[in-house]
């Protein structure tokens, strides 16, 4: 990041780094810019305990959640709290915040979940999108492509739909960590 060595008091970030293909990387930068006695706190895209590298389904939720979310790995819970240590900070809270929702974040776009307000997520709205995509397609409006994308994003939301039913994916994992006063000696 283009900043000096301790240029800030606080650090916040939502669903951004999840991205960074190198984690703990990405958290020493932060930690980096970071004054000592300095917060940082965000949501990370998480695979929870429920997960099992072991089971077929709950890979394949996973490595599809990856590919279509633009993903380089999703990382456990545990996983992203070890990383944040390993970059240096003090970590002084983390939970899963989508145990604590009323209403599911997945619901939104749950294609069985049928509300006015979420129409083009449900099957039919769907549909519809499909065929306007493709008729926008074909006149050369959308381009060459386009309906390829919209197919893959639903999949893509199909998925987390499918991690968040199942308890093995959270976009909620939250964290608070610090920057130590005093460095590691």
């Amino acid at each position: 990041m283009p900043f000096e060595d301790g240029a800030f008091d606080a650090v916040y970030e939502i669903d951004a780094t999840c991205h960074a293909p190198d984690h703990v990387g990405c958290y020493r930068e932060v930690f980096r810019v970071l004054k000592p006695g300095g917060h940082f706190a965000g949501y990370e895209w998480c695979a929870t305990s429920e997960y099992d590298p072991k089971n077929e389904q709950h890979r394949k939720i996973m490595a599809e959640i990856e590919l279509g979310n633009g993903l380089p790995d999703v990382r456990t819970t545990a996983e992203t709290a070890d990383s944040l240590r390993a970059a240096g900070f003090e970590v002084l809270d983390t939970r899963d915040l989508a145990l604590e929702a009323d209403v599911p974040w997945w619901d939104p776009v749950d294609p069985d979940s049928w509300r006015l307000g979420n129409f083009r997520t449900t099957k039919a709205g769907r549909r519809v999108t499909h065929a306007l995509v493709r008729g926008l397609e074909a006149v050369g409006v959308a381009p060459k492509g386009s309906l390829e994308v919209a197919t893959m994003l639903e999949q893509a939301a199909d998925d987390l739909v499918a991690g968040g039913k199942t308890g093995t994916f959270t976009p909620l994992f939250f964290f608070l960590v610090r920057k130590p006063l005093q460095a590691a000696s």
